[in-house]
């Protein structure tokens, strides 16, 4: 009887949940960082700017392991997903640098969901080189 073993997950898939996994523990921190600051405790607003960098960066990060991703594995949604999420978050940056709370704060929100989604995402199946689940 012959058996397959199960597929794994790459280590450029492993890099890719790795940074996906903090982006989504620092961009859980940003509404906490804000309500702090909502609260009346100035420095939650400090907290808040300091985070959006954080999170910011992650982002970036995301995007060039994303890159990697769809070089090496030839997979492109993770890509296509980053880059929507790094839009969202550099437009929700600026809108949070110059009072758009309007924007800031409903932009906020679809950020963090995309962020939980891609997590969810990336870690539900095995991330594998294109045609490698068929062979």
């Amino acid at each position: 009887m012959l058996t397959v073993a199960a597929p794994r997950t790459t280590p450029t898939g492993w890099t890719l949940r790795a940074v996906v996994s903090a982006h989504v523990l620092a961009i859980a921190g940003q509404p906490v960082f804000a309500g702090v600051y909502l609260t009346g405790d100035y420095a939650g607003l400090r907290l808040h700017a300091a985070g959006a960098d954080v999170v910011t960066s992650i982002g970036y990060l995301q995007a060039i392991v994303a890159i990697a991703v769809w070089v090496r594995l030839r997979q492109v949604w993770p890509f296509l997903a980053t880059t929507a999420v790094v839009a969202a978050e550099t437009v929700q940056y600026f809108a949070g640098l110059n009072g758009a709370l309007w924007l800031h704060l409903p932009l906020g929100v679809m950020t963090v969901v995309a962020v939980v989604v891609q997590f969810i995402d990336v870690w539900r199946r095995p991330l594998l080189r294109e045609g490698a689940r068929s062979a």
